[in-house]
């Protein structure tokens, strides 16, 4: 289980930088993995700080994301089976100074503008949260996006 925030402020998200499994930098929302009998409202909190500087109100509850994958590792001979639930709030900097994170798990917090997202070589949860952020739905889960149905050309008349 984690939580993580969505700060958007003069068009631009705060973002964190982390490495991937290859070593690939890319963006991550600020938030993390809570910690033996926290509170996931206190988790988002203290990850934000953590990974950015910043103190966060948290303004509201954006929804949850579910997510498996089975990993499997060289030298291993059984797969893991890992299942995650991600927890989303939005939330709003009220205090602190913007920072990277020292010997954490990411290395670089910036605003990003939300036109240049699109561009940035990021996890997929950034673009899940951004969902939940402007369509705000009421299940508080962001619906899978169906591919369109390719459109037959017009018959000559």
């Amino acid at each position: 289980m984690a939580a993580y925030a969505v700060c958007v402020r003069d068009g631009q998200i705060l973002l964190a930088r982390s490495p991937a499994p290859d070593g690939t930098p890319e963006w991550v929302l600020p938030g993390g993995g809570m910690e033996h009998g926290e509170d996931p409202y206190d988790t988002v909190r203290r990850e934000v700080t953590e990974e950015t500087g910043y103190r966060i109100e948290v303004t509201g509850l954006l929804g949850m994301d579910s997510s498996r994958h089975v990993l499997r590792r060289e030298g291993l001979r059984r797969a893991t089976d890992h299942h995650g639930l991600r927890i989303i709030y939005e939330g709003e900097v009220v205090g602190g100074e913007l920072r990277n994170e020292i010997n954490g798990s990411t290395d670089l917090a910036a605003w990003q503008d939300l036109a240049a997202v699109p561009g940035l070589t990021r996890v997929r949860l950034v673009d899940i949260a951004l969902r939940l952020w402007r369509e705000r739905p009421a299940t508080g889960r962001a619906e899978p996006v169906e591919p369109a149905e390719p459109v037959e050309p017009a018959e000559p008349a």
